[in-house]
């Protein structure tokens, strides 16, 4: 699988990538929509696979792009918000990655990739002053102060490397009012324009990196490109208590099992606010009794309370405002009072004593 980083700084090379690019992609490559990035038919690499990467043998990048380079490999460790691959410069690296006149990146390629998973990957970056014929590519590091006009190769990097995970380009709106959630974009920018200097994975890009490779904890927050659905379920232990007795009120919170949310179907969500209400059987109105501690089991919250006369519970996680899930609300759970000395009273069997 080889992707080119096709230009965005010249009206005809934009008329040309864009023509290409209707011809090579399916019909739903290049709709006006907006989500997480498509994915690579190729697949993910293992999760928190290490891929070590080393310089081409007579191809080595200058001082200031292997600079850039290990910094978009930093950027895209810190940022891959997953249990994504990870990337780490070694002399002996399995991975090569060149620089200069033999990049086989097409051409109108800045830069390109190659990758065959499990085994690894390849990237090439373009030469500093390469004539393409809308003009001299410049690449910003080469400077002292970067000049407009040039691109940043640890933004170009980072995207090769997001495909290098799986990424395809992100689908932006007609507006490309949403281009800064995504890296791995078809056309590049260039400086000044917004986000040519992007040096973190955007949420779109990170929202496929974890329906791909999973959260990298149950704590984790989900990606804000993401709409992934919630269950929440209760139970009471014991379900009837003598009156001011008390019972353990425990939820479980969990993305729903979908296919189509990859590894993250089923997940445990753990670390939220899920909050618990009581009522009295039949009433209409419900009262917050407080926030829900942490559970032993990632996903559970419990609370304890003190019953002097029957009540109805439900537990409430609302939607968060940060993160693409969505919040839900439990069935509802009844406890059951008693004046018997031991535990109380059972649905169906009125006040008998047990």
């Amino acid at each position: 699988m080889t992707s080119r980083r096709w230009l965005l700084s010249h009206p005809a090379a934009h008329r040309i990538a864009l023509a290409m690019l209707l011809l090579l992609s399916p019909v739903a490559a290049v709709a006006t929509a907006h989500g997480p990035d498509p994915s690579l038919s190729s697949g993910p690499f293992g999760q928190n696979q290490d891929l070590t990467f080393r310089w081409r043998s007579g191809s080595e990048p200058t001082s200031a792009i292997k600079t850039a380079i290990q910094a978009a490999a930093t950027d895209a460790n810190a940022s891959r918000a997953s249990r994504a691959a990870t990337f780490t410069y070694s002399a002996a690296g399995a991975n090569p990655i060149g620089y200069g006149s033999g990049a086989t990146c097409g051409v109108n390629g800045l830069a390109c990739f190659t990758r065959d998973v499990p085994n690894g990957f390849t990237i090439w970056l373009r030469e500093q002053s390469h004539v393409f014929d809308w003009g001299t590519l410049k690449w910003c590091q080469s400077y002292t102060s970067a000049p407009n006009g040039c691109y940043d190769a640890e933004t170009i990097t980072l995207d090769e490397l997001g495909h290098v995970e799986g990424l395809d380009h992100h689908v932006d709106y007609a507006s490309d009012s949403d281009y800064e959630d995504a890296v791995v974009q078809t056309y590049s920018r260039t400086k000044p324009s917004t986000g040519w200097n992007q040096h973190a994975f955007g949420r779109c890009d990170v929202a496929t990196l974890q329906l791909q490779y999973d959260m990298s904890s149950w704590t984790s927050r989900y990606s804000a490109c993401l709409d992934l659905s919630t269950v929440l379920t209760l139970s009471a232990s014991p379900g009837g208590v003598p009156v001011g007795g008390t019972t353990t009120l425990t939820a479980a919170l969990t993305v729903v099992d979908y296919d189509t949310y990859l590894r993250l179907g089923g997940n445990p969500v753990a670390g939220r606010v899920v909050t618990l209400q009581r009522r009295a059987p039949g009433a209409t109105t419900w009262t917050s009794v407080g926030t829900m501690n942490a559970g032993s089991t990632a996903g559970t919250y419990v609370f304890v309370q003190t019953l002097t006369s029957d009540a109805e519970f439900r537990a409430v996680f609302a939607t968060p405002a940060t993160e693409g899930i969505n919040g839900d609300t439990s069935p509802i759970v009844g406890v059951f009072t008693s004046t018997c000395a031991a535990a109380a009273r059972t649905p169906g069997r009125g006040s008998q004593c047990l």
